[in-house]
C-alpha cells in the first residue's frame, strides 16, 4: 500500500512538490511598477478583459502608493504607482519607473511554506530583500518574504493558505472598472521571460538551479534562435511541477542590434521581457483583444504557405490561423498555437504572448525565426535595428 501511494504521489503535482527542495504552488502575481496605476488598471480591464478585484490607496490607509489587483482565471496582475514617496519603498518605486518605464518589479510565487523557502534560498546563495514576516487582517494571515533576482526584479514568496481575502492584508475588495467579458480571454500565466546582459544567462540559470531547485527544461542556441541580422540565446528553468517556468534570454553576436539589445537599452538593464498567458481558445481571445485595441505582431503570408506541411492538422483551420496571424508549432508531445503583442507601453520593452497548448510543453521553437523577423520589422520602424 505504501509503495502504491508513493508511486501515485511521484506522478502527481503534489508528489513533485514534496520531492522538490524548493516546492512551489504556482505563480501568485505579476506585479508592475507603473506611472499611473489607475490608467493601467483601466487598460488591462478593457483591452485584456481582466477584472478588478482589490485596491489599496489613500482611501484605505496606503498614503504613499495606489495599487490595483486584476485577475483573469488564475492569472493575477498588480499595478502600483507612487502618489508621494515618503519612505524607501516609495522612493524605490518612483526611481524604478523613472529608470525603466512601466515594467515588472516582482514575479511573486506562491509557496506552501514561505519561511522554509526563504531559508533554503538564502542558504543556497540568494540575496534577501525582506525576511519572512506575517501580515494580518480580518481575512486571516499571509506570510511574505522576498529575494532578489536579475536587475531590479524580485521574487516575493507568498504563503496564503490561511487567508481568504481578495489579495493581501491592506487591500480592500473592489468592484470591476468595466463590465467583464462573458468569457475569459486567458486562464493563467504560462511563463515569464527575463532578458539579461550578454554573458550572464548561465549565471542566472545556475541561480535558479541552486537557489530554488529549478531544473533546466529547454535550451535554444545558435541557428535555432537567429535571423540574418540578429541572434540571442535562451534557456528555460522550471520547478518540478512545470507550473512556474522562466525562460532566460541573453543577446548573441549578430550583424545588427537584437531584440534583447534593444530591450536592455530602453529598459535600462535586465528585466522581464514578456509574460505568456494561457488560453483555451486563442481564436476567440485574439478577436476580442484586437477589437479592444490590442496590437499584435504581423506575420508574412509566406509563413502560412508551408505551415500545414510540418505542423499538420490543428484545432484551428489553417485559413483562420492565416487570417489572425496566429503561429503554430509541433513537437514530439503535441502542438501549440501562439501570438505576440507589440509592446504595451511607449518604450519597446514589455509585451505579452497568448498561448494555447495541446500536449506540447515547448515554446514555439519552429516559430522563432518568423517571430524574430516580425520583431525586427518593428525595430526597423522605430529606427532601432
Amino acid at each position: 500500500m505504501t509503495e502504491t501511494l508513493d508511486h501515485t504521489l511521484a506522478v502527481t503535482g503534489e508528489g513533485a512538490r514534496r520531492a522538490d527542495p524548493f516546492p512551489v504552488k504556482g505563480m501568485d502575481a505579476v506585479v508592475f511598477a507603473v506611472g499611473n496605476a489607475k490608467q493601467a488598471a483601466h487598460y488591462y480591464s478593457t483591452a485584456f478583459g481582466m477584472r478588478l478585484v482589490a485596491y489599496a490607496g489613500p482611501e484605505n490607509g496606503s498614503r504613499e502608493t495606489a495599487s490595483y489587483v486584476l485577475v483573469s482565471g488564475g492569472a493575477r496582475f498588480v499595478f502600483t504607482s507612487v502618489i508621494k514617496p515618503t519612505t524607501g519603498w516609495g522612493t524605490f518605486l518612483a526611481e524604478h519607473v523613472a529608470a525603466h518605464g512601466d515594467g515588472v518589479i516582482d514575479l511573486a510565487i506562491e509557496v506552501p511554506d514561505a519561511r522554509a523557502a526563504y531559508a533554503y534560498a538564502i542558504a543556497h546563495g540568494a540575496s534577501g530583500i525582506e525576511e519572512p514576516h506575517e501580515v494580518k487582517d480580518e481575512y486571516g494571515t499571509v506570510v511574505l518574504a522576498s529575494i532578489a533576482t536579475y536587475g531590479d526584479t524580485r521574487h516575493t514568496l507568498v504563503e496564503r493558505s490561511g487567508y481568504t481575502g481578495p489579495y493581501l492584508p491592506g487591500f480592500a475588495p473592489a468592484a470591476p472598472l468595466v463590465e467583464p467579458p462573458a468569457r475569459r480571454n486567458f486562464q493563467a500565466v504560462d511563463h515569464c521571460v527575463g532578458n539579461v546582459e550578454l554573458g550572464r544567462m548561465n549565471e542566472w540559470v545556475t541561480f535558479y538551479n541552486d537557489v530554488m531547485g529549478f531544473t533546466n527544461m529547454k535550451e535554444f542556441v545558435g541557428d535555432d534562435i537567429a535571423t540574418e541580422y540578429s541572434a540571442l540565446m535562451s534557456k528555460v528553468v522550471a520547478d518540478g511541477t512545470r507550473k512556474v517556468k522562466f525562460p532566460l534570454n541573453e543577446p548573441a553576436v549578430g550583424k545588427k542590434k537584437s531584440q534583447i539589445d534593444e530591450y536592455l537599452e530602453f529598459y535600462g538593464g535586465p528585466g522581464v521581457q514578456h509574460i505568456a498567458l494561457a488560453t483555451n481558445d486563442i481564436v476567440a481571445t485574439v478577436r476580442a483583444m484586437r477589437a479592444a485595441g490590442v496590437q499584435f505582431l504581423d506575420t508574412p503570408e509566406s509563413y502560412y504557405d508551408t505551415l500545414g506541411e510540418w505542423v499538420g492538422e490543428t484545432r484551428v483551420p489553417l485559413e483562420t490561423l492565416r487570417e489572425l496571424k496566429i503561429l503554430a508549432d509541433r513537437d514530439e508531445d503535441g502542438y501549440l498555437l501562439q501570438i505576440f503583442t507589440k509592446p504595451v507601453q511607449d518604450r519597446p520593452t514589455v509585451f505579452f504572448e497568448l498561448i494555447e497548448r495541446h500536449g506540447s510543453m515547448g515554446f514555439g521553437k519552429g516559430n522563432f525565426k518568423a517571430l524574430f523577423e516580425a520583431i525586427e520589422r518593428e525595430q526597423a520602424r522605430r529606427g532601432n535595428l
